[in-house]
């Protein structure tokens, strides 16, 4: 993201909890090898059903084990790398796009102005910019893409009579929202439907309505702290802006001028012809990377870049999603283990033994909670979504549940721990950035915390009644 003229160093904290995720997955896959010599060796035959395989839950049977050998751990590596590289590149041509279009300043320019404007209307700060936030994340996967906002928002929230409690939560809260309830985010949905055998970005009318009742319940639990803190602030947090002139931290000199406006609209139009595209034609990664290929070529030419300019922030922008993009291709690593030792279909048959004792209307929560546990041991959403469809879907299928819920049950187990866990790195970079402790935030963010799972519970169980689909 392009640097902010404000100082805003964050003090240095001892670190709550380290966990490389990396680390984590490597240990995965080695407990992966040792339970290809404890699980029994099982499989299900499957079917072709409209071009996509599914399971035949009624033919599982038992096989001849076949564990993988030591040498297996290193080797699935790059297996898994080989098989998820469709979804790799698509994540690292996104990263450039977006790289190109930070260089610009269009984005920085639009939120500085729309922030002045706000000056006088300071009670439709929070929504509007939530909402920003929100569709941020929920069109573009906006994560760690949003913290340089922080160092914008935070002043604003102070000036205006809040504090940086409610300036950091606007940023962090909103982004989580679109994430929870996304509809075109290609890190999460995207990746997830894809290994789901899923249409791309299908079921969007349901998530939809599930955006507007999460993002009204967050927006409103923000508005109703920041106006105690407006009646009295001493009620408020002001973390690492306690004392400071705020009115001399935000970029006066910034404007959203007409070559911004051309740019920002190629954006918006970009994801009408993404949304045209794939509904009527089907359109899935190699078109979507070639469209946000064209687009970011577009937004250089428009926004006078020169042609080295365009490249280079394309690899500044890609370099910058190459740990994610790694977390997809190790987190498939384990897959490919479990697959060559011929005991995923195993663990598929005990686990719908488990869910299949729950009521019918919980089997689903019962997925809701499984992704939720696992979000804290993998933080990165697409990583996860690589690691859980491919046994995620299948079961959905074996217990009843359609395979849209279970996308949506990792949606919401991904999506609302983004604002909570201590091993998400770039939540934890956003609360370093606000000077807000952890345990602070969790003690003010836990009712919402709560309500959400609230809402995701409800949202899934009728999801499983209604049958969500297409399947």
């Amino acid at each position: 993201m392009s640097q902010l003229n404000v100082d805003l160093q964050p003090k240095k904290q001892k670190k709550l909890w380290e966990v490389n995720v990396f680390a984590l997955l490597f240990a995965v896959i080695a407990i992966a090898v040792i339970l290809t010599y404890i699980l029994p060796a099982g499989e299900y035959g499957r079917v072709e059903v409209n071009g996509r395989s599914v399971i035949d839950p009624q033919s599982f049977q038992w096989i001849e084990s076949s564990p993988v050998k030591p040498l297996g751990l290193v080797n699935s590596v790059h297996t898994g790398l080989v098989e998820a590289s469709g979804i790799i590149f698509f994540v690292l041509i996104i990263g450039g796009t977006f790289g190109i279009l930070t260089a610009t300043g269009a984005i920085e320019a639009l939120i500085v102005t729309l922030s002045r404007l706000l000056r006088n209307q300071e009670k439709w700060l929070i929504p509007i910019m939530m909402l920003f936030f929100a569709a941020g994340g929920s069109l573009m996967g906006m994560a760690e893409e949003t913290l340089p906002y922080i160092a914008i928002m935070i002043p604003l929230a102070i000036a205006l009579g809040f504090d940086a409690m409610t300036g950091a939560a606007i940023v962090l809260v909103g982004a989580s929202v679109g994430f929870t309830s996304a509809l075109m985010n290609p890190f999460t949905v995207g990746v997830a439907q894809g290994i789901a055998e899923l249409p791309t970005f299908s079921g969007m009318g349901y998530r939809m309505a599930v955006f507007v009742v999460m993002y009204f319940v967050s927006t409103a639990f923000v508005l109703r702290y920041a106006s105690k803190v407006k009646k009295d602030r001493s009620q408020g947090f002001f973390g690492l802006f306690e004392g400071k002139n705020t009115a001399e931290l935000l970029r006066e000199d910034l404007k959203l001028t007409a070559r911004h406006k051309g740019i920002l609209t190629c954006f918006v139009l970009n994801f009408v012809v993404l949304v045209f595209g794939v509904i009527q034609y089907g359109w899935y990664l190699t078109e979507l990377s070639g469209i946000f290929l064209l687009l970011a070529i577009i937004i250089g030419i428009v926004g006078r870049l020169g042609i080295n300019e365009i490249v280079d922030n394309f690899m500044k922008g890609a370099a910058g999603l190459i740990a994610g993009a790694l977390v997809i291709g190790v987190a498939r690593a384990v897959v490919v283990v479990l697959n060559d030792g011929h005991i995923l279909d195993t663990i598929l048959y005990y686990s719908a033994g488990v869910l299949n004792q729950l009521p019918s209307a919980l089997t689903a929560f019962g997925m809701l909670v499984l992704q939720t546990v696992i979000s804290f041991i993998v933080p990165s959403g697409s990583g996860m979504a690589a690691l859980t469809m491919p046994i995620m879907a299948p079961l959905a299928e074996l217990v009843g549940v359609t395979r849209q819920t279970a996308v949506l049950a990792y949606q919401f187990g991904d999506g609302i721990s983004n604002i909570f866990i201590p091993t998400s790195g770039y939540f934890m970079a956003g609360l370093a950035l606000a000077g807000i402790p952890w345990l602070r935030w969790m003690k003010w963010i836990m009712p919402l915390i709560l309500m959400q799972y609230g809402i995701a519970t409800v949202a899934v169980v009728i999801a499983h009644l209604i049958g969500y689909g297409p399947y």
